[in-house]
Formats: C-alpha cells, structure tokens, sequence
C-alpha cells in the first residue's frame, strides 16, 4: 500500500476520535432505509452490525495512519459475521449494501472533519478508501455464497437421506408426521426406470438428471420429492395428494431424458404405506420390462398376471431354473422373451430381432428340446413367461 501524506494522516487522527459515534449513526439510522433492515433484531444492530462497522472504519483509519503491508487476519471479522448472516438468512444484496453505505458514510465523515485547505487530503483518503471497497466485498460475499452453499448442501443431503428412509420403510415412525414433503394424506408412488447410463460423464448425467427432475415437477405443479440418481438402479418419487398422474407422463420424462423410460405408478394411503408402495412400484418396473411391454407409464393392473407369476419363494426357485439348460444361450433366451411379448407371432418376432422366421422357429425348437417346456400349450407359455420373470427377480 502506497505511503500517504502527513496532512491525510492528520485528517484520518481527526476522525478516529468518532468511530463510536460514526458507528452508532450508521447502524441505527443510516442502514435502517435499506429493505429488510427494520426487521432485523435490535441485539444484532446494536452489537453485532455496530462492533463490525467500528472494525472496519478503525481497519481503514489504521491504513491510513501506519500503513502495513499484507495485514494478515484484517478481513477475518468480515468473513466471519459474512458467514454467520448466511446461517441466519440475511439476504446477500442487504448484506452488501450495508457495506456499500458504510464506505459512503465514512466518507461523509472525513468530509465533515476536513477543512478549507485540506481538499488535496481528502482526495488521497477517498482514493485510499474505494481502492480497499473491491476487496471487501468480494470477500464479504465469497464467504456469504460459501456458507449458502454449504448449508443448502446440508439441507439438501438430509432431505434426501429423509425421503430414502421414507421409501425403504427404516424412517421412525415417530418421524412420519414431521416428514417436510407435505404427506398428510394419499399419495402416488413412482418408480422411474434408470435416466443416465452408470458410464455417462458426470457432467451429463447431472444434466441429464436435472431435465428429468425439471420435467417431473411440471407434470405435477409442484417441486416433486424425488432420488433420481445415474446408474442402473431405477428412481424413485413421491406426488404428494395426487389422485392420478398425467398420461403423457412417461412421454414427458422420456423427451427431458433424451430416452425412452419406463415409470410405474403406485397409490399409497399415507406416509406409512409408502415403503409398501415403492416396492410394489419397483417391482411393476422390473415385470414390465421382463414380460416385454413397451416404456411407458405401467400400473399394477396392468401387469397384475406377470406380477402374480414372478413371485419369489421356493417354487419359484424351481419355476426360474426350468430355464438353466439354456442359460448358456443368452440368444435363446432373448428369443423366448421376445416371442412372448410379441404373442407368439414368428414373424414379429423375427421383425424385431432382424432375423428369419425360420431362425426363430430353430431357436425355439431348441429351447423345448432343453428344456421341456411346449409353447404349443397354456401351461407351457405360462410357464416359459413365469421362469423368465423369476430369472430376473431380485433375492428375496
């Protein structure tokens, strides 16, 4: 910092004598035009907001009196009561405009204490001044937007960890009531299939993800509770009070996702049947796709058959490993599967796997020959359609 002149030092010595004054003045009546100021309370204008504005005319005085290069720890005061009007909710613009004025007002001060003659020390003060003002409130507002950051961070991963222990069903019930979605009452429950793929940059997928939220809370005209993660496992949401979800919603999602997606949609009574609903909402996910429906927006009833069939338990078990004589034939079984959700018709089949009808004939006569299991028959395509959903079913 530049040396200044003897007469601005002797200007500046004449105004550190009202640094208390000047300070009362400013955080009494000069901020109290500010918007919001009139509603702060009194003990932070009085203590707080004073003992910072005092800090900060007596730093500026004792650069211009003795001059220290460096100054370390000068803006430390600052950043901390920057950082604590974050915690509290002072808006930023209050916050720096508090600042600007203060600058302005210890400028007025030096005014009033200069006199006819000193016009040349007033200017090198007021140079002295400005020229300190970009480092204080790019500081002030650095350490304001960090805490912002931090705190919503904060919030936002335990508003998270809420809804996930909600969905899982590992929330107290004692905290059900207090849960800050807006449960009270029926809900719907959504299974959404995976939005970005596991190896998609992170930077797209945070994108991708955002889209997909953005267009969620649209649908719904309210900012949807939801875990939408990259990665192969599906995401979930809860529609506080709604009754029915609109039908476009798959379309809608798919369009901000850039991919066609499944989602399921489950009805739930209230906060305690939503773990229920979310398993049920995943499960409708999983048998729509195994039993070959195309994406689109999926309901129990109509995969109730499919659902009933995939069932887990010791005869599924049985039911699922029919089909092991073909496991090592991952062409086999995507045949059978798509022969299924095409309802047996060949030439579907062939059209959508781009081969020959005879090669799906071929292929299926194989399957049969390891298996045992005669698509020509009820039972055997009901059979054939329960192993592949329990194949795919998840343990337990």
């Amino acid at each position: 910092m530049p040396e200044v002149s003897e007469a601005a030092r002797a200007l500046a010595l004449r105004c550190e004598a009202r640094v208390n004054e000047l300070a009362r003045r400013m955080s009494r009546d000069s901020f109290a035009g500010l918007p919001g100021y009139d509603r702060l309370p009194d003990e932070m204008k009085d203590v707080e907001i004073a003992a910072t504005v005092r800090h900060g005319v007596r730093l500026f005085l004792r650069r211009a009196l003795a001059p220290e290069p460096g100054e370390p720890g000068a803006m430390r005061l600052f950043r901390e009561r920057a950082a604590q009007r974050a915690e509290e909710g002072m808006p930023l613009h209050l916050l720096l405009r508090s600042h600007s004025l203060g600058a302005y007002m210890l400028w007025q001060a030096l005014r009033e204490v200069t006199a006819p003659g000193e016009e040349a020390a007033l200017v090198e003060l007021a140079d002295l001044l400005f020229a300190s003002q970009p480092a204080v409130v790019g500081g002030v507002a650095e350490r304001y937007l960090d805490e912002r950051s931090a705190l919503e961070a904060e919030r936002w991963a335990q508003r998270r960890s809420l809804l996930r222990g909600l969905l899982d069903g590992t929330l107290p019930a004692a905290r059900l009531a207090t849960v800050p979605f807006g449960l009270d009452g029926p809900c719907l429950v959504l299974a959404v299939g995976a939005v970005a793929a596991p190896d998609e940059g992170e930077v797209a997928a945070r994108r991708r993800l955002r889209r997909v939220q953005t267009a969620l809370d649209h649908c719904f005209g309210m900012e949807v509770p939801a875990l939408l993660d990259s990665g192969t496992e599906p995401g979930r949401a809860i529609v506080p009070g709604a009754a029915e979800p609109p039908e476009d919603l798959a379309r809608r999602l798919s369009q901000a996702a850039g991919t066609a997606l499944r989602v399921a949609v489950v009805p739930a009574g209230g906060p305690g049947e939503v773990p229920g609903a979310a398993r049920t909402a995943g499960e409708v996910l999983r048998v729509a796709a195994g039993c070959g429906l195309p994406p689109g927006l999926h309901r129990l009833d109509d995969v109730l058959l499919e659902y009933h069939l995939s069932r887990p338990g010791e005869s599924g078990r049985r039911i699922a490993a029919l089909l092991d004589p073909v496991a090592d034939r991952p062409e086999l079984l995507e045949t059978l599967r798509v022969h299924l959700a095409h309802g047996q018709d060949r030439r579907a089949t062939a059209a959508a796997l781009g081969l020959h009808p005879n090669t799906v004939d071929n292929r299926l006569a194989r399957t049969a020959e390891r298996t045992g299991i005669d698509l020509a028959t009820p039972r055997g395509t009901a059979t054939a359609l329960a192993a592949l959903l329990l194949r795919d079913a998840p343990e337990g």
